[in-house]
Formats: C-alpha cells, structure tokens, sequence
C-alpha cells in the first residue's frame, strides 16, 4: 500500500469516534449560518483535544486517553441511500487528484526506475469518506451517537421553552417508531444544553441571565454559553483570519444537513444520470470512439435503465455549491480568533465535563447490569482472563456454520450489552478491555451461529488486539479473515467487508506483511463496484513494489488493472494515471501486444479528458513501433489516431503542420534527379538513354561517366582540368557525392523520389502529396539578394509544384514516389519534406484472411473520409568524416547537399535520337544510322563534342565525308560504303588512292576518344534539329557490349556557375561470330618488281567463316582486300582461283596471296590499295572504310603504347646500349596495314539481307602472324616461389638470328635450264648474277664465300658437284637499302640438277664487331638443269 500521512493507530482511532449528535433551533441555524457554516460544521476543525483526558474503568483503575476526537452531526433522520453514498464517494475520489509539480518517488528495482507516486491522497479520502458515511446498523454500536447537543440562541424570546421543545423532539426522534434513523447508544441519552450568544448583536446580560437559569436547571455539567460572532462580516476585512474550515467542508461528508434535510429527494431520469455523471465530453466523443465509457458505478446496479426514487440526492448539485462556496465565500466571516478560542474550550468542556462521565458512568452500568445477569461473583474485567485461559472450545469452520445473519437480538439481550460496552470501551480507548468483552460476545455470538454479530466481534476483537498498548497478544489476522469472508459470504454485506479489509490491510502493511496484505485487497474485488475495486487493486499494486524485493511485473499488471477498473468507474484522470504508471514497466521490454493495450487507453483517456498532445504521442507510439497486432485492430489503432489527429488540428487550424508518423520515410534512399524525364521511343526513332531514376546506380558505370567527362573537359581547355569543375550529376541518391551544393536549370523540373514504408497490415492512402520547399532567389549576376520564401504553398511564379492527388501503399509495402519542383527564378532551394493528407481506405479490413488490399490499384480508391493534413520531414545524415585524427576519433558526420539545389540561369538543353539504330551486328559489320540533335531549350548551344571509350565503335565521317556525296551505285545497293563501279574483265591489280589521317581526326596530338561532330554552323539554335549519318562497326570480339557515349555542349552564353553540360547515351550491342582473319607477310625472292624496285613481299591472309547458323548468314563473299600503309602498298593478287568472287559458306576458310610492294615516298599520307573481287570497288580511302581504319590504328597504337610503357623502366637502363639493335630490328618490321571487306547474305523472315563489313589486320613483323582480334594469352603455369634475390646485372640485347638474317636479302638469276655440249667442250661454263639488297637503313659490310664446305655424302648426293670460277670470297659495302649486282660463272662438268644456293653471306654493321656476324642462308634451294646437246 501507499504511504499515508497518519500512522495506523491515528487512522483506527479517527475511524472510530465517539458520536454526538446536534439539534438546533432555527434562530441558532440562522446564527451559525452568519458564517456560511451549519453548527456541527462550526465546530468540526475543534473536535479533537489537545490535551490528555482521565478517567476510570469499572475496576475503579485511571484510564488515560490521548489525542481523543469526537463527532458532532445534525440530526439526520432518513438513512443516507446506497446510491448517493456510492456518489459522494466517486465525487470525493474524483476531486482528489496528484498535487501538479509534486516530484514522484523514484524507485529502482534490478533495471527498472520508475517514477511512482509516493501517496495516494485520493485513496485516504474514499477511506475516510467511506468510513464516515457507513450508515448505522442493529448488530454495532460504534455509528450510534452516545449524546445530544440541543443549541438555541440567546435573542431568542423563551430560550427555555426553545429547550425543552428540541429535548422533546429529541425524544420522540429516539424512542418513537416512526424514526428508525439515526440510532442511539442507550436510551438514556446525554443531553447537552448550548445557548448560542450573537456577542455583536446579542444583549450579554439577557445572556448571562438565561445562562445562569440553564445552570440551575440542567446543572453546570449539563450546560454551556458558547459566545460567536464577535465581529460584523463586512467590517475589518483587511485582517486576515485563519480558515480552518476549508479542508473539511471539501470532503463534503454524507452527514451535512443541508443534503438530507434541506435537499427535496428528486428522481433522476435515465436521459439526465448521462449528463450528471458524464465529465462533458461524452456527447462529443460519442461519434468518433467505438467504445463507449459512459458507464457509471452508480448505474451497475440498475442494468434496465430505471432508478429507484429513492437511489440518488442531488448530491452532484450540492457538491458544486459547495465547491463555489468553498472557492467564493470565506467561512467563519464573524468569528475572531478569541472565538475560536471559545469553540475549542466549549468542546474541552462538553467533553470532560459532559460526554466522557456520561460514557464512564454508563461502561459501569453496563457492567454492573451483565456481573447481575450472568451472576457473576466477580466483575466481567477480572473473569476475563480465566475464560480465555481456560480450555478452548473448537471453532467451527464458516462452511459449516448454518446461515443464521438474519437472528436479531432484543436491545436488552445481554449478548448485545456486552457488545455495547466493548464498543464503549473502544470508543474511549480501553482497548483492553475492549477485546475482552468482545472475545466473550464473539463467542456468544458463534454459540447462537448469529453470524453478523459474530463477524462484527471478530473484526473489532482483531483491531482491539492490535491497538493494545504494549502489543501483548500478536495481531490475529485469522479474526479478520473470518469475518471478511462472513460478511462477504455469508450475510452478503459488501460495506461491513470492505471496511475489515481496509482496516486489515493498513494493520499489516504497518507490519510490513504486503504480500498478505496485497492478497487480501485482491480478494475483495469484484462486479459490484469498479471505484473500491480500482482503488484496492492500485493499493495492491504498491504493495507489490514496497515489498523488500519488489516485484515490478506485479505491480503494473495491477496498475492496468486498476486503470480499467477506474475507467469503467468513470474516473479517467484516476485511470490515465494508471495506465502511465504502469507503461513505464512495459515500455522497450519486447512486449508489444501489452504496450499496445497501454498505449491505445492512454490515447483514449488522454483524449476523453481533452489531453490531445499525449493522446496523439500515445496513438503514435502504437503505429510507429512495429506492430504484431491482426490488421482488423491495425486498422481501428489508425482510425483512433486520425481521429484524435483531427480534433488537434481543428483546435489550431493555422498552427504549423503537425508531424505524421506514417508512412516510414527512408531519408537516406531518397534521390533527387535533376532534368526532364527520358522521351520514350517513337517507331525507329531512339532517344539517347541519359539518366533516369528507373536505372540502378552503379558505382563503376559512375566512375566511367565521370572519367568521359574529365576526359572531354581536358581536351576544351588544353589538356588541363579547372579547378572548379565539377562533375555533372544527374541523379543524387546515397552513393553519390553530395558534399557540394547542386546545380540545376531554371524552368527544369527537380524531381524527388521519396521511398515510403507501410509497417502496418492495412493499406494507407496519401492525397494531395506534394513538396515542402524553401526558397531565396538570387540573381547570380548582380550584388543584391532577395529574401527567403518560407514553404511557397502559393509562390506558383517562383516554384510550381506537382502533386500527387492519390497515393496508395498497401500492407508492409515500401514505394517510392516522384515529385516534382519546377523553379521559375534563379536562387537557393531548400526540399524540407514532404505535406500529405493521411487516411485509410475503405472497408480495408482483412476478412475470413484474405487482404483485399492485394491488388487494388491507385486512382479509385473510397476514403472513409477520415484524414489529416500534416508533414514530414526530410532529414538525411551525410556520411562519416575519417579523414583527420580529430575525425577518426570522434563521430563527425559531414553534410548532404542534396536536396539544396542552386537555380542558375538558363542553359541549353540537347536531345540526342537515333534512327535506325542497331541492336543486333556481326563482328565487324558496317551500319549506317542517323543521329538527331534536337535543341529544346531557348538558347542556342555549340562546342558539340562526344566522347566513348569505344571510338572505334563509330564515326560520323571524317572531314571529307559530307562533302562528298555518295555513288549512284551505292545509293542503290543501300551500302554504307562509297563505291565505284569496275571493268569486271580488268585484271585483279590494285587500285590506288591516298588520305591524310588529319582528314580523320588521327595524329592531331589530341585524344582519339574525343569526337568532334560536325554541325552546321557549329551552333545549334533554339527549337533547331540536324540530322548526321553516323556508322557503326560491330565489335570484334562477340558478345553483348555496352558502349556509353557523352555528349558535352556548351552555351554560347558564358555562365557563372555552369559552364558547360552533357547528355549520356549508353548503346546496348549484341555480336556474333563472323569472320576469323589471319596474315603473315613475307621476303619475296624476286628482288625486283615491275618497276625495278628492290623491294617486295608477299602477303598470305587466310579467311575462315566462324559464324555459327543460328543467325541466319547463308555465306560470306570476300569482295574486297585493301591496303592502308605509309610505305607498303598492295600490288596485285596472286592467282588463287578460278571464281570471281571469294565465298565462304559455315566454316570454311580461304587463302588469299598478294604481292606487296613498297610505295613511294609519302611520309605524311597513307597510300590505300584495293585489291577488288566483285564489280565495285569500295573506296577505301573514304568514309566509312578508312574511318573505321584509322581508329582501329589508333587503338592499336593505345594497346602497344600501354605494354610498351610498362616496360620503360627496363629501356632506361639500358641507354648505354646502342641504336644498331634497332637498326636490325627495323629490317624485320612492316607498316601494312590489311582491311578485308566482306558481304554476308542473310536470310530472315523469307527475306534476303545483304550485310556489309570490314576487318582490319596489322601485319608488323615480317614472319610473324597476325590476327583479326587479340587472341586471348594462357594463364602462365604456376611455378615454385624462389626465396633470393635476383642479381640485377643486365645482360645486352642482342639480336635475333631471324633479325639478323633480314638485315641482307639476296637473289640468284640464271637459266632455269641450260643446254651445252659436252661432246664439243667438256665444261659448261654459265653466267649466274646474285643480287644483294641491303634491307637496313645503315651501311652494311657484306661478306661472299663461294667455297663448298660441305662434307656429308647426303648432300653431295643431293646437290651433285660443281664448281665457282673466279674469286672465291668477295668483300662488298652496302649502302642503305641499296641493291647490289654480282656476276658470278659456275662450272659444270656433266648433264644433272643442281643446286646453286651454295654462296654463304654474312653481314654486318660497318661500325660493329663481328659479335653480330651469322650467315644469310637462304629459304629455298637454286636448282638449275644441265642438259647435253
């Protein structure tokens, strides 16, 4: 239980007082009333005695008696009525309520602190008004008043025939049968005679003379002269008089006079009990709360909704008035402190002098008249300890006493007389012998199985046996329970039971037994009254937590019991503090379903009492916390909350916007995009694929975009990147780089994609969901800002708004919507959050488990018509600092600009749309499409550039190319390439043509990735649109590839804050196989062409058909081989077949050899040889061929750039080392350059295409083979770690045999045959000429050996034997690439073959030692027929 202000013995004692009842004449009423106070009221603050009190007991020994008080009543003949007892009581409750400010007890118990009311003062209320307001019964005697004050006035004109009228009516109110009501200790009363002097209009003398009169005839004990009103009310009121009226008359106890006597007994209709007992906010709550909790206790008793005429008093309205007065009109206006004086001493006098010999002489009456009756030797006081000490009859159990609570004894039964004095003793606190006298008429009681009685002997012996000075007998809790469960089972008498149970319970919580006493406050709760059991309940609540170990679980689960008790009682501040108190147990605990419970009564409650702040905290902790309750309760939790949501707002329509707790808003996934969405496709047309917020970021295709752009910016400004540059940005989401203040256009659309999360099981529809922004205009280009522009609802001029008018997100789903700002002015945008009208849908309720929420679809939707308008915002965290030591030892977040976009001036704006785009190509497929540019902004954009990582994916031309128009021919074979038509009976010899790779944008010093595209004008004006051809080269590798082009363009206009813009395009290519080509280029052995040029090779190409059927290629035709080089051009075909042309069907491969011949000298252009098969020549040297040549050379060239940088560390440390190694090595190197072009046949849908295509072939070294596309490089085997250190001596470089065997090139010309006589002359004699050619650019120191070293029989077989005539070692220089003859004369002694390649070469650098000497042998045997004629 709660800790009380008195202590346990002054509560029993205060309980239980004397009674003494007050009859007044009306002029004495009149009197009293001078001071808002009826006369037992006047006296009330002045009934306890400030001094000890003696008397004597029937043994004649001096009892003291401490602190007594006592009771003065008016005279109350109607016995107070069970329902306005039970309304005075909730009225008394109901007005007690926790002091505001009062701190709370804290109280720790394992890992709780909690915040509990240390007492209860309402509790103590109920508990004295209860007790006080117990009507008197037949079987007790301590309610029964034991004397009578009869008061008259002084001004009176016969005050002592006013007396002896009052004495008679009090008379006849005892002892006539007419009045049952009040009930009288014995029938000889104490009557006291009070004259009541006015001292300030009342004659004194006339006073004192009536006085004296009265002491002559009732005695100077019987009477007293009580002087009041020293004072008139309406003079001095500036001296202030203590009140000590005000806490009495706040109680407003049941026995007040004016309620019973001077109040008509009224019937109160069912319709009205609503409006008495309602607190005035049913009627109004009615519609909006599905429970109703209207109910009153005063109402459980009567379920038909009729009352009886006798069940209430207008106590309701009594108690107001007395509240009024009360709070209006001071008490005790007329009375001065020396009246004050006068009252305390008039009740010292009546008490002393009066009452207590009364109750004295009447305990030795009374015990006089028992020792008769029982004849009795000794008096009952000193029997008493033999007729407990003696042996002890067995009681018997209750359950087998028969119910007998009905036998009534006479008033003189002995028993009862027994029982008198023990309540007499009581009264006066002689508890011992109280107990005495009540242990023997319990027994009595019990022999007579009078239970009533017998319970009522129990009780008071139990509270005797406690109060007992020096506690000689433990308290026996066994007598209590006995007579609670008597009352309570047996006689049916709930009052009588709880009475023993607050008596009980206050004992054993003295004695710190709150298990017990919590036990027996539990057991006397039940259906008939909501007020005692709440207030039992809460009571046994702090009995659980003041336990040693307090047991917190207990202690809540009875608080919510007491708060449901409460609520049904109609107290709802009781209740909601309940409630509050026990949530902090439950509160985080994990127990959800039970918090829920709290929560929603709190809301509710908090709601009925007009406490809308805590009510919506309340409903909103239920929706916020992730809910396990069905959807059906989901559901009402949601339309509570908008309801008690829409009453907030209704009081303060033009407060700010309240937060709404729904739907989850994920801060950190919102992304902001920056732009016009993407047009769709329109048949052939294509819009470039830029950005969308339907793309998912992806931080390697960032890094790409962000390195074009860098790339591009590079080139405009010379190769270097401004320091203020930063990287355009589309889209912003958590990945990005938010650190920096956006950039976005003027009059284009900001859009805001927030993502929403429904945590409940029941749809929510969101209307009218826009933006909530903040604005300053600026203008960039001048001094002065504007001011900011808070939220701009209406600012349509600076900031249009979209909004969204239904959005639905159904049960658990997480959606994100789009909104979007378009900013009319420039200046500094702030997105704060998102403003919505929250509301649910109808009839959403699960039924029979299925959730029609599924599926339903946004657009059509019913509201209930339950929604509120309110906000939420967007708060988003930048990420973590860690970059200094500061940072990375605290937690520092760094800012996230992103919703703060900057509005600058207008910019142009490009739209990019391809026509005829591919998606499907063959490896090496040639495609021609259109690109539009379209301007759709309203000022006009140059410096048009794009760059890809794939430029030799595409070209738009090279500089030539829109000049040029396209053939007839070609225009109606639908080619992509310029051709001309050829003389199909001309022999397959090359044609010739030249370009500059300036034309094609290679060898400028710039970056090949970056494109220039060719617009007219190089501007593109507003609302302008161009279209350009651009071709397409299908990868060679197959696949699927995704190719990103960047447009960059810039305003002609130079702005402050963008300088520039760009537009991304990402091109999504599928390959498949086609042609697999390889070449070797080698040495011809002919030294000299047609022209008489030294030098000349051979070039072999082997074409294989790789493409696989699914595809549908029926063949592919070779129709053309050309040559792209510096110095080597294509001379002729070497005759390979029969066919015209070169077809290839699946997996077939064909040989091609072409006579390759050095060009002239053009070192700045490229010679370009076609080699045609067909009836076109395509030429190559024009757009699209030699486009896609040159980048492929640029790529190239970017390939071996990169492995050869890698190995630049190693060349630097070799600068020691001399040029002649690459004077060798670039005898073995070819520039040639082999494009093949081709013609594949498809057949789809019944149709016959002709696709077109080209491959490129880099032959380098002279030998070695080349390929179409990079083979793919083995994996090096692994090999075992070495733990040393590698010695770091260099070892020299030196050449390769193959290299140094290139450095001279040699030839023999003879007779294939020749014919001689060797019958005429025995030696033939024949002239052979051997060619030197000097392949180096250095000179060369040639040595000739003619002498035969060889020695094994097998090539003497072979080759047969002849002999050089002349010198036989010769010693020439060559000149660079100089081609030397020498005549030499080879003897032949008879007819046979022969093999002439038996010269041995060797060579060297002229400046060099014979560390790189080695012989030149040659490829192919010399063989020469010797024929005899």
């Amino acid at each position: 239980m709660a800790q009380c202000v008195q202590s346990v013995q002054e509560f029993i004692q205060d309980s239980f007082v004397p009674l003494v009842a007050a009859l007044c004449s009306e002029e004495a009423e009149r009197l009293t009333r001078k001071n808002s106070l009826s006369f037992a009221e006047l006296v009330k603050p002045f009934c306890r005695l400030t001094s000890e009190v003696h008397m004597r007991d029937p043994n004649n020994q001096l009892h003291i008696i401490k602190n007594l008080k006592i009771a003065v009543n008016n005279i109350i003949t109607h016995p107070p009525q069970p329902g306005a007892i039970r309304k005075l009581l909730n009225d008394v409750v109901s007005v007690s309520q926790p002091a505001e400010g009062l701190v709370a007890n804290v109280i720790t118990a394992g890992d709780y602190d909690l915040n509990i009311s240390a007492t209860t003062p309402w509790f103590e209320s109920y508990r004295e008004c209860f007790l006080q307001s117990m009507p008197a019964s037949d079987h007790e005697f301590l309610n029964h008043y034991v004397a009578c004050m009869l008061v008259v006035s002084s001004s009176e004109p016969e005050p002592v025939e006013q007396f002896l009228k009052l004495s008679q009516e009090q008379h006849r109110i005892q002892h006539s049968s007419e009045y049952l009501y009040p009930k009288w200790f014995i029938p000889n009363t104490l009557k006291y005679y009070v004259l009541l002097h006015d001292v300030s209009t009342g004659e004194e003398q006339r006073a004192d003379s009536i006085y004296e009169e009265m002491k002559q005839r009732y005695g100077t004990q019987g009477c007293y002269l009580l002087k009041i009103n020293s004072r008139v009310s309406n003079r001095g009121t500036d001296e202030q008089i203590p009140d000590p009226w005000s806490q009495y008359l706040q109680k407003n106890t049941i026995q007040n006079q004016d309620c019973y006597e001077d109040c008509s007994y009224t019937v109160i209709s069912n319709k009205n009990t609503d409006h008495l007992i309602s607190d005035g906010l049913d009627s109004e709550i009615k519609d909006g709360l599905s429970n109703n909790f209207k109910t009153h206790p005063l109402q459980l008793d009567h379920p038909s909704g009729s009352l009886d005429s006798t069940d209430y008093v207008k106590a309701t309205a009594s108690l107001q008035d007395s509240k009024k007065s009360n709070s209006g009109t001071p008490h005790g206006a007329c009375l001065t402190l020396t009246d004050h004086d006068r009252i305390r001493q008039f009740i010292q006098e009546f008490t002393f002098r009066g009452l207590l010999p009364h109750i004295e002489k009447t305990i030795r009456q009374l015990n006089d008249q028992l020792i008769s009756r029982k004849g009795l030797s000794r008096s009952l006081f000193s029997a008493t300890k033999k007729w407990f000490s003696g042996s002890k009859v067995p009681e018997k159990s209750i359950n087998e006493l028969k119910n007998t609570s009905g036998l009534l004894y006479p008033p003189e039964a002995p028993e009862l007389q027994i029982r008198k004095m023990a309540d007499l003793c009581f009264l006066v606190q002689h508890y011992e012998l109280a107990y005495s006298c009540y242990h023997t008429a319990k027994k009595d009681f019990l022999n007579d199985q009078a239970m009533l009685y017998a319970a009522g002997a129990l009780e008071m012996a139990a509270v005797s046996a406690f109060l007992q000075p020096g506690a000689p007998r433990p308290y026996p809790a066994h007598y209590m329970e006995t007579a609670i469960q008597t009352y309570r089972d047996i006689c049916k008498n709930m009052v009588l039971a709880e009475r023993c149970v607050l008596l009980s319970a206050e004992i054993l919580k003295s004695q710190s037994k709150y298990s017990e006493a919590a036990a027996l406050l539990i057991r006397l709760t039940s259906e008939d009254s909501d007020l005692r059991s709440a207030l039992l309940l809460e009571q046994a609540a702090h009995c659980f937590i003041n336990m040693k170990s307090p047991m917190v679980r207990k202690f809540a689960f009875h608080m919510i019991l007491a708060g449901h008790r409460f609520s049904k009682a109609g107290q709802k501040k009781h209740a909601l503090r309940c409630y509050c108190q026990a949530m902090q147990v439950y509160k985080g605990k994990g127990w959800s379903l039970a918090e829920d419970h709290i929560n929603f009564t709190i809301g509710r409650q908090s709601f009925t009492l007009r406490q809308l702040d805590n009510a919506v905290s309340a409903f909103r902790h239920i929706l916020i916390n992730d809910s396990k309750q069905p959807p059906a309760q989901q559901g009402a939790f949601l339309r509570e909350y908008l309801y008690v949501y829409k009453n907030v707002t209704q009081l303060s329509p033009d407060g700010p916007l309240p937060q709404l707790p729904l739907p989850y808003i994920n801060s950190s996934a919102t992304r902001v995009f920056f732009g016009h969405d993407r047009r769709p496709a329109e048949g052939e047309k294509q819009a470039a694929t830029h950005v969308s917020l339907d793309q998912e970021y992806d931080s390697e295709s960032s890094q790409q975009w962000k390195e074009l752009e860098e790339q591009v910016v590079s080139v405009i400004n010379k190769g270097i990147i401004p320091s203020n540059f930063q990287p355009t940005q589309f889209c912003l989401n958590r990945y990005s780089d938010n650190s920096r203040f956006p950039l976005a256009v003027i009059e284009e659309p900001v859009t805001v994609e927030v993502s929403f999360r429904n945590p409940l099981k029941v749809p929510l529809l969101l209307t009218d969901l826009s933006l909530l922004w903040k604005f300053q205009p600026k203008d960039f280009n001048a001094k002065h800002d504007g001011e900011t522009k808070e939220l701009g609802a209406c600012d349509d001029d600076m900031i249009g708004a979209e909004a969204i008018a239904e959005f639905l997100i159904n049960s658990e789903e997480t959606k994100v919507a789009r909104l979007k700002l378009f900013p009319h002015q420039t200046g500094e945008l702030h997105i704060l959050g998102v403003v919505y009208n929250l509301g649910t849908v109808q009839g959403a309720v699960t039924l029979d488990g299925i959730d029609p929420s599924i599926g339903l679809q946004t657009g059509k939707f019913v509201s209930n018509g339950l929604s509120v308008r309110g906000r939420q915002d967007l708060e988003i965290q930048g990420p973590r600092l860690n970059n200094t030591k500061e940072e990375k030892t605290s937690i520092k977040y760094g800012p996230d600009r992103r919703l703060d976009p900057i509005i600058t001036e207008e910019m142009p704006l490009l739209e990019v749309f391809f026509i005829n785009f591919p998606t499907g190509l063959l490896c090496g497929e040639i495609r021609k499409a259109y690109v539009e540019f379209v301007n759709v902004s309203k000022c006009p954009l140059t410096t048009l550039k794009v760059v890809s990582k794939h430029p030799e994916f595409f070209t738009f031309g090279g500089n030539t190319a829109v000049l040029t128009p396209l053939s007839p021919s070609a225009s109606e074979n639908c080619s992509a390439y310029k051709t001309v038509v050829t003389d199909p009976t001309s022999v397959r010899a090359a044609l010739l043509s030249s370009a500059s790779s300036v034309d094609f944008g290679v060898g400028t010093g710039g970056q090949p990735e970056v494109i220039h595209v060719p617009l007219p004008d190089a501007v593109l004006l507003p609302g302008a649109s161009v279209q350009l051809p651009m071709w397409l080269r299908g990868p060679d590798e197959e696949g699927v590839h995704e190719i990103n082009f960047l447009f960059y363009y810039e305003s002609i206009k130079r702005h402050s804050k963008m300088c520039h813009r760009v537009l991304r395009h990402t091109a999504v290519i599928c390959t498949s196989r086609s042609l697999h080509i390889r070449a070797t280029v080698c040495r011809s052995n002919a030294l000299e062409d047609e022209e008489g040029r030294g030098d000349n090779m051979l070039v072999f190409v082997d074409v294989e058909n790789i493409n696989t059927s699914e595809t549908g290629v029926k063949e592919f035709h070779i129709v053309q081989v050309s040559s792209n080089s510096k110095h080597w051009k294509l001379q002729k075909s070497v005759k390979i077949s029969e066919d015209k042309d070169t077809k290839l069907a699946s997996r077939e491969r064909a040989k091609l050899c072409f006579k390759a011949v050095r060009c002239k000298n053009s070192e700045e252009n490229y010679t370009f040889a076609d080699i045609v098969f067909g009836n076109e020549q395509i030429i190559s040297s024009a757009s699209p061929c030699a486009d896609f040549f040159f980048q492929s050379l640029s790529s190239e060239f970017k390939r071996t750039h990169v492995q050869s940088h890698a190995h630049a560390s190693q060349r630097a440390a070799k600068q020691s080392f001399d040029e002649t190694v690459r004077l060798i090595q670039q005898c073995s190197e070819v520039d040639l350059n082999i494009v093949v072009l081709w013609k594949a046949y498809v057949v789809e849908d019944n149709k016959q295409l002709i696709l077109e295509g080209q491959h490129h072939v880099a032959l380098n070294t002279v030998g070695k083979e080349a390929f179409s596309f990079p083979q793919k490089q083995e994996l090096p085997e692994m090999v075992l770690l070495k733990f040393f250190r590698p010695e770091n001596t260099p070892v020299p470089a030196r050449p390769t045999p193959e290299q140094l065997s290139n450095l001279i090139k040699t030839s023999l010309h003879y007779p294939e045959s020749f014919n001689h006589s060797f019958h005429q002359k025995s030696l033939c004699l024949v002239p052979v000429t051997l060619l030197l050619s000097n392949c180096s650019q250095a000179v060369v120191d040639v040595m000739i050996d003619l002498r035969h070293k060889t020695t094994s029989p097998e090539a003497l077989e072979i080759h047969g034997s002849f002999t050089w005539l002349g010198q036989t070692q010769y010693k020439l220089q060559l000149k660079s690439q100089e081609v030397y003859s020498l005549q030499l004369k080879a003897c032949f002694i008879h007819t046979g073959v022969y093999n002439l390649g038996t010269p041995r070469v060797f060579a060297k650098l002229v400046d060099q030692v014979t560390l790189f000497e080695t012989s030149q042998q040659n490829s192919m045997p010399a063989l020469i027929i010797i024929n005899n004629i």
